[in-house]
């Protein structure tokens, strides 16, 4: 609710790239959809450990990004 209303209170201050913020809330959307997809079909236990998995190689992704490549 607060983010909704800082966007809209400064939406005639600041240029908003439209494209953008449909491509990003698109995605989102779809990966809404997935997650529900793949929590219907594994079991809570494989997934939460899965999940962690995905947290962890993005956090090392970043980590490396960060140090190494710039």
């Amino acid at each position: 609710m607060n983010s909704s209303l800082g966007f809209l209170s400064t939406m005639g201050m600041v240029k908003q790239d439209w494209n953008f913020l449909l491509i990003f809330s698109g995605l989102a959307i779809v990966g809404i959809f997935v997650g529900i997809a793949i929590s219907k079909r594994m079991d809570g236990t494989k997934l939460k450990p899965l999940f962690g998995w995905i947290v962890l190689g993005m956090g090392i992704f970043i980590i490396i990004k960060e140090i190494f490549l710039q």
